[in-house]
């Protein structure tokens, strides 16, 4: 059986978009971000996010 990936889902791994790109794939949703960590990346400065080693 082939899945639709045209299903709205309700949970799991494929319910949640990027916000910003879409993808649904590796979706950072601490603190209601909803973004990817490919997007995170890039915003994390402007949103106040600080790398540390």
């Amino acid at each position: 059986m082939v899945r639709n990936k045209l299903i709205k889902r309700k949970y799991g791994k494929g319910s949640k978009k990027c916000a910003r790109c879409g993808s649904m794939d590796g979706i950072i949703r601490k603190y209601n971000l909803y973004y990817c960590r490919r997007c995170f990346r890039e915003v994390a400065p402007s949103i106040g996010f600080k790398k540390y080693m």
